[in-house]
């Protein structure tokens, strides 16, 4: 008996032509700087066989530092990914829109179809040159846990 390595491999040995498809999830903030480009990260890195996901925001602007540097310390790289604004997504269809702040909740116009709409706000770390450094990056950490605590959660149920 021989060993079927994947999903589409079955399909195949069993003349479908059906693959698995990933659902699509769209990661909403405000700048897509921080909160958003971290959910982005992480979803992909701990459930991307399950999930094609993108990120934006209300007003698009740049990935900040802080975000690259704690993703980084957990072996996630992001410092490719750039600030997208949510309008270069409106004729896509997403399965699950999640905002991870109340202003994009607010603000963002959805329509993206019959996507299920999630929202949990997380505090929005502080600007550039407010604090320390470490101080910055001690809020950009506890975030990213929360953010990734609440992603596998939601992964585990979508």
């Amino acid at each position: 008996m021989r060993r079927v390595e994947s999903n589409q491999a079955l399909a195949r040995d069993c003349g479908g032509s059906q693959t698995m498809k990933k659902k699509r999830v769209l990661i909403l903030c405000t700048g897509n700087s921080a909160r958003s480009q971290m959910a982005e990260g992480l979803l992909r890195h701990d459930a991307g066989g399950q999930f094609e996901v993108e990120s934006a925001g209300t007003k698009a602007s740049s990935v900040r530092q802080e975000a690259i540097t704690v993703m980084r310390e957990i072996g996630i790289d992001i410092s490719g990914h750039r600030s997208k604004h949510v309008d270069e997504f409106q004729s896509q269809p997403f399965d699950y829109v999640i905002t991870v702040c109340d202003n994009a909740r607010e603000t963002c116009p959805l329509v993206f179809g019959p996507a299920a709409q999630l929202h949990k706000s997380f505090e929005d770390p502080p600007a550039p040159g407010v604090g320390t450094e470490e101080e910055r990056l001690a809020v950009f950490r506890r975030v990213r846990d929360e953010l990734r605590s609440f992603l596998g959660s939601f992964a585990k149920h979508a």
